[in-house]
């Protein structure tokens, strides 16, 4: 098992220092664990370069399966844990990036109260990671944008969010623009990987075309910041207002009907033996946003 693990780690990463730090051990010490299991199959699992690795075709097969068994074996202790009374041990939470900062310390605050033997790990990223992550066995459990439409997942709907506009202060007593008067502003958006980007964005959209004036940051807090620059105008989630738009120059209006909105859900696989605590986690979640967003509900 320690073979495989590392393995899968060189796999993911493709490169052995941050495999290695991944796995907690030396790079010499993967490194040789590597080489060991390619003599005991008796075939070469990667080809190494002078600062990346490439799986070699058999290597590309033998991970498929090796995810595979890990994540069975994963879901086994997951099945013991499952018949204790409370939860204990790791819960790997995947988070969009729109939402974690906003939920996850009250959640988490919550959760490390409530299930004192709780490791609970948070994991940041963009929803096609966390897809990914949960489908390999890597996460419990996620907080994205519903639907996913992913036949192996459950998915739980939470709450349901406004997006409202964020622009200079200067423009706080001006008409609150349209999605036609949008297109035409400068407009500040995430980056694209996204989900959020593309919700904004179906706002503003007449066709297929993209705003005239489309600028892209990283984070909702850069977004913000740069329209206290007087650089442009932005949509964020209504959770994250109270905190970005605390210590920047802005003002906040609420967008013209139908408004633009999301639905902020939970998922996991089917499969997984810890649904009904799942859920009872979901309903931590739900509270938290509900208590941030009064308008809102699922």
């Amino acid at each position: 098992m320690r073979h495989l693990r590392y393995f899968e780690a060189l796999a993911q990463h493709g490169h052995f220092g941050r495999a290695a730090e991944a796995c907690s051990v030396s790079q010499p010490a993967l490194s040789v664990q590597i080489r060991e299991m390619e003599a005991l199959l008796g075939a070469p699992l990667v080809e190494r370069g002078a600062r990346e690795i490439r799986l070699t075709s058999f290597g590309e097969t033998f991970a498929l399966r090796v995810r595979d068994i890990l994540r069975a074996v994963d879901e086994l202790g997951d099945l013991a844990r499952a018949s204790q009374s409370q939860l204990v041990g790791p819960l790997r939470i995947g988070v969009i990036p729109t939402v974690a900062p906003y939920l996850l310390p009250s959640v988490v605050k919550n959760l490390t109260r409530w299930y004192p033997d709780l490791d609970v790990r948070p994991r940041e990223a963009i929803t096609r990671k966390l897809i990914d992550e949960l489908l390999e066995g890597r996460l419990d459990t996620a907080i994205v944008a519903l639907p996913i439409s992913e036949p192996s997942f459950t998915e739980v709907p939470l709450f349901d969010e406004e997006f409202v506009l964020v622009r200079p202060l200067r423009d706080a007593e001006k008409p609150v623009p349209g999605p036609e008067m949008l297109r035409e502003m400068k407009l500040l958006l995430l980056e694209e990987g996204h989900c959020f980007r593309d919700q904004a964005l179906s706002f503003c959209r007449t066709a297929s075309a993209l705003p005239r004036n489309l600028m892209e940051g990283s984070t909702l807090a850069t977004l913000v910041q740069m329209v206290g620059a007087d650089i442009g105008v932005t949509l964020i989630p209504e959770m994250a207002v109270p905190v970005e738009t605390r210590s920047a120059p802005v003002s906040v209006a609420r967008l013209p009907g139908p408004r633009p909105s999301r639905t902020v859900g939970m998922i996991w696989r089917q499969t997984n033996p810890f649904a009904d605590r799942l859920m009872a986690i979901a309903e931590l979640f739900r509270d938290a946003g509900s208590g941030q967003n009064p308008g809102g509900g699922a």
